[in-house]
């Protein structure tokens, strides 16, 4: 959905990024994908493994260990026997101790290991991806990803190990009680069962509810995102109490979904506690009777009952480690779907490095759309000589700030619909950050990054020196008030540069775009929020600045645009007019009555 004519796409949640995604236990797809990050940490899944045996063979041989000493001791009055069960007992619990430790301890470094990767992954990609893709993508889900999917996929790599030694407990379990005395042993397992079809019922609600409560936490997430950033415009419209509301709907259906999974984790647990004790109960009724008839011995029975109850132990485990691995999946899939969105804008096989340019920028029958069938640029031609400024100049919607992001390459024009020439070289077959690099650009909102001023002045070109960082200060106006702050250019600035105001956080990024010495600079209603006192040095500074470059400037303030070489007037995406300011008045076209209706009343009251 457009905004308006020329615009851009607003954020929809239709962006492949959905969380309508419940995955089975075990995806093979995902375990596949996820191997190569779990490879550099093999030694320590290894020893996690190796401990995690440790772990299941203590849980199995305590109620042996307790037959043992009941049965064959105990009953014989054996004194030394059993000292050795003691001890045999406390160097079982000394070793089960010990394994869980290494176990939890290698398995958080391991996953720690493979969220470290991913992370890596996802902001690296993240950082290839066209700006069409942070047009239709929500942030919130961006960083849903990046955090919570992250997150939960890397505690899979624990549950999985927990898993493998639970099932390992419950075999051995199995097989020891079989081994002391097959009718008990097959007595004990006849709840399983009912145990099977607890869980075939209970599998589907669980479903449907989890996949509501990942949905729900991605709007709530969206939600907060949005209203946080958009917090000026939220204080100064007066809508904290309707937007308040409106979070609230979709906070409390964030937790009624929570809480229905709640209910629902709740509500098998009590079943599955329910079932060893009617395991229990009937090994109890036939046991007293076995060991009163003299067919097996009460260690015996004593052993069968701990059994049973470290037999449901992991059964209970396992109810919760499969929603786990399930909500572990749907996060790798979530995860990897996004890693395998390919940017829709990337260099050609054969692109070249873009030598040094003169400056000189050509568009040839250009038409662009934004969304299928709907062109904000349409058949346009533009030619700007190296070393001259042109202004750009149009009604709202014109597609001023899409023509200057199809120079900078934030877009691709489509082959066939014309072509963007930087020094007679078509932008799209050359390396991106060759032509980057030899292009800035200012923004109407200026943005600063946490760090300090010198970090965010030298932003991609940490090797300029200090004279040259200074010098690019100087020559915007920006170096009297840099050194008025309390550290200088070591000034540690708040995230967006908020202890900053605006017209100086504006400054710095005049700064930051200049002292890279482009050979073009773009201006995109760079001073609109500068006040007419400070824009009037930063004109005096470029008269010198842009000496030998190639400006392309949106502006609405007349001071800005009749000094320009050149004037090109859009409306709805098609060039309508070009040349001077003095020629254009002299048309008498659109330029004349944009003048006529704003520039000249902006002069009027000494704004211009």
């Amino acid at each position: 959905m457009m905004s308006a004519v020329g615009g851009r796409p607003s954020s929809t949640s239709k962006d492949g990024l959905d969380e309508e995604v419940f995955g089975n236990a075990v995806d093979p797809k995902v375990i596949r994908r996820l191997l190569p990050y779990v490879f550099p940490q093999t030694r320590l899944v290894i020893v996690a493994v190796i401990a995690m045996l440790l772990f299941a063979a203590t849980q199995v041989s305590v109620p042996w260990l307790i037959k043992l000493g009941i049965d064959r001791y105990i009953a014989n009055g054996d004194r030394g026997g059993l000292i050795m069960v003691a001890a045999l007992f406390f160097g079982s619990a000394v070793i089960n101790w010990v394994s869980l430790y290494v176990q939890d301890i290698t398995i958080t470094k391991a996953g720690q290991g493979v969220l470290l990767a991913l992370r890596r992954d996802m902001f690296a990609h993240m950082q290839k991806q066209s700006m069409r893709f942070f047009d239709k993508t929500e942030v919130g889900r961006i960083m849903s990803r990046v955090q919570g999917d992250v997150y939960q996929l890397q505690e899979f790599l624990g549950t999985i190990v927990m898993t493998v030694g639970d099932f390992l407990s419950l075999g051995g379990i199995v097989v020891v009680m079989l081994l002391l005395d097959v009718q008990l042993g097959l007595l004990a397992l006849v709840v399983l069962p009912l145990l099977a079809i607890a869980m075939a019922v209970w599998q589907p609600f669980a479903r449907r509810t989890f996949v509501e409560a990942r949905a729900t936490i991605s709007i709530v997430n969206a939600s907060l995102n949005e209203n946080i950033t958009g917090v000026r415009v939220v204080q100064a419209m007066n809508r904290q109490d309707e937007n308040l509301r409106q979070f609230d709907v979709k906070n409390r259906s964030n937790l009624n979904a929570f809480l229905g999974a709640g209910r629902l984790s709740a509500g098998v647990l009590p079943i599955v506690d329910f079932l060893p004790a009617a395991a229990i109960g009937l090994v109890l009724y036939f046991g007293s009777s076995m060991v009163s008839g003299g067919a097996i011995e009460i260690g015996l029975l004593i052993a069968f009952i701990m059994y049973i109850q470290r037999f449901f132990d992991p059964i209970r485990n396992l109810t919760m480690q499969y929603t786990q691995l399930q909500r572990a999946m749907a996060s790798g899939t979530r995860i990897f779907e996004t890693l395998d969105v390919e940017p829709d804008m990337v260099d050609a096989p054969d692109a070249e490095v873009l030598p040094p340019i003169r400056g000189e920028v050509e568009l040839r029958n250009v038409s662009f759309a934004y969304k299928q069938g709907e062109d904000v640029i349409q058949n346009l031609s533009l030619r700007i000589e190296p070393g001259q400024t042109a202004a750009i100049v149009g009604p709202t919607g014109a597609g001023k700030t899409t023509l200057v992001s199809l120079i900078a390459r934030f877009y691709d024009v489509e082959h066939g619909r014309g072509e963007v020439l930087v020094d007679g070289h078509d932008v799209r077959d050359v390396v991106r950050a060759s032509l980057a690099s030899q292009m800035s650009m200012v923004l109407q909102e200026p943005f600063l990054f946490s760090g300090t001023v010198r970090e965010n002045i030298k932003y991609n070109h940490v090797d300029v020196s200090e004279e040259k960082m200074i010098e690019a200060a100087k020559a915007v106006g920006a170096h009297t008030f840099i050194t008025k702050l309390e550290d200088g250019y070591d000034t540690y600035l708040e995230e967006r540069g908020e202890n900053l105001s605006v017209g100086q956080r504006q400054l710095i990024s005049f700064a930051r775009a200049i002292v890279a010495d482009p050979k073009i600079l773009i201006l995109d209603e760079a001073t609109a929020n500068i006040d007419s006192h400070t824009e009037a040095q930063i004109q005096l500074a470029l008269r010198s600045l842009l000496k030998d470059r190639t400006a392309i400037v949106i502006a609405h303030r007349l001071s800005t645009i009749r000094g320009a070489d050149k004037i090109v007037v859009l409306s709805q995406g098609e060039l309508v007019e070009e040349g001077t300011h003095d020629e254009l008045l002299d048309r008498d076209g659109l330029y004349s009555h944009l003048y006529h209706m704003n520039y000249a009343v902006l002069e009027e009251i000494g704004v211009a």
